[in-house]
């Protein structure tokens, strides 16, 4: 079995009525759901108090990326809201890392903060290519995960193929948030780095993105159900 508190749920649906169908259906679970740019630039802030009131803790995943000032006075508005976790992207630079934690670093309940390394859709040979980074995939994750611990985030987003390594380096404390989740027989999508559920969980991430082989299923509650009984 796998704890419904590991999981987080990836909304990408913009019809209101759809997603509100949606969250109806997967309440009461347990899970986390994840808001990211496709819900909230559609739908604004309702969309977070409506996942709150029906019992969900709430990951907004906006990826925030640009001069350190901008990006920390848009996170101090951003917590404004009820949300549970918020993102940055560690390509933004440590100052820009250190300048959010310190913005919201002393409020009575900020969420968790989270910076995202090398995206799961992007392969080793694309970072090369396209980022000019050379060497590993993993050494590039590695990197990103001790700034942001250096600027006391409280984890990264990875691949699950990373978490290890991670936790090697850094501790175990340091939370992973792995996308990239696909159960036996799921298409990958665009998605490149994947592993199944129960992989991730052997490799001993903290929570698991997936959406998806959930929210596209004809049943989803069902799909979710199956996935914590580990199929």
């Amino acid at each position: 079995m796998i704890s419904a508190d590991k999981i987080i749920i990836a909304l990408d649906i913009s019809d209101s009525d759809k997603l509100g169908h949606m969250m109806k259906e997967l309440s009461g679970q347990k899970v986390w759901v994840k808001i990211g740019m496709e819900v909230f630039y559609s739908m604004g802030p309702d969309v977070v108090f409506m996942a709150k009131d029906l019992g969900f803790k709430v990951f907004l995943d906006l990826k925030l990326h640009d001069i350190p000032n901008t990006v920390a006075q848009g996170l101090k508005s951003l917590c404004r809201l009820p949300i549970d976790m918020v993102n940055v992207h560690a390509a933004g630079g440590r100052e820009m890392m250190e300048k959010s934690f310190e913005a919201i670093g002393n409020l009575p309940q900020r969420p968790l903060l989270i910076a995202v390394t090398q995206l799961t859709s992007t392969t080793e040979a694309q970072m090369h290519l396209d980022q000019n980074i050379q060497g590993t995939i993993e050494a590039s994750v590695l990197n990103y995960s001790k700034i942001a611990k250096d600027s006391h985030f409280d984890g990264v987003v990875s691949s699950p193929l990373e978490v290890a390594a991670i936790k090697k380096l850094l501790g175990k404390d340091f939370l992973t948030v792995t996308p990239g989740i696909r159960p036996i027989g799921k298409e990958a999508n665009d998605q490149k780095r994947i592993t199944t559920p129960l992989e991730a969980l052997a490799l001993g991430t903290d929570y698991m993105v997936i959406g998806r082989p959930i929210t596209q299923s004809a049943n989803p509650k069902q799909a979710l159900l199956d996935i914590l009984e580990g199929k």
